[in-house]
């Protein structure tokens, strides 16, 4: 009966193919969790933030506190709708990342039965980039939603003179929702580059 270490010996092409998953699947899961975490805690900043400041800014004259909530809120609750939609396509990568990296693990078992199909592999691959593109479109439609509140907001403030009206000044609970949107397109950018990579190296493969 062949040894571990024999049948290592005699499938270095299979070796090679586990370890790279392994690499990529891993360094994607870590980058993408980091990302995704600093992303979230950004929307959970501006989320519970804009809500004390709701509770606690008293209506200025001249401007009601209906004419408040529906003119600071809109575009950013849109925003932080669709970084969340986002948040939520991110679980998703990542959990199909690391289900690579299991992958990776049953092709170094010296069980042949064990091995996955290349077939299996390659749609794992495409269910990423599907869920990477899909992801990053959300974050795309939230960070397009923040940046028109940002700049519609910079062009309404009156240079030189003080603004008395809430809707016009840019809050930093503004800019968190923006750049949790870019933390999460980065997020998805690095899953689908991962997962392209992986498909264009593993397709010649036999």
């Amino acid at each position: 009966m062949q040894t571990q270490a024999e049948e290592r010996i005699l499938n270095p092409k299979l070796e090679r193919v586990a370890n790279v998953l392994r690499l990529v699947g891993w360094v994607s899961f870590w980058l993408q969790l980091g990302l995704g975490a600093a992303a979230s805690l950004m929307l959970i900043f501006a989320i519970s933030g804009r809500n004390f400041s709701q509770a606690l800014t008293p209506p200025t004259p001249g401007v009601g506190v209906n004419t408040y909530t529906q003119g600071a809120i809109p575009g950013i609750s849109i925003s932080i709708f669709w970084a969340v939609s986002g948040i939520l396509a991110l679980l998703f990568s990542l959990y199909l990342a690391f289900r690579l990296t299991r992958f990776a693990k049953r092709l170094g078992n010296p069980n042949p039965d064990l091995h996955p199909k290349k077939a299996l592999v390659i749609q794992l691959l495409r269910l990423s980039v599907i869920a990477s593109l899909v992801g990053m479109l959300l974050f795309i439609l939230g960070g397009g939603a923040g940046l028109g509140v940002l700049l519609s907001k910079s062009i309404a403030q009156p240079q030189g003179v003080a603004i008395y009206d809430p809707n016009r000044i840019i809050r930093s609970l503004d800019i968190f929702v923006a750049m949790a949107n870019m933390s999460g397109i980065a997020a998805h950018f690095i899953g689908t580059v991962a997962s392209l990579g992986l498909f264009n190296w593993l397709h010649p493969q036999s």
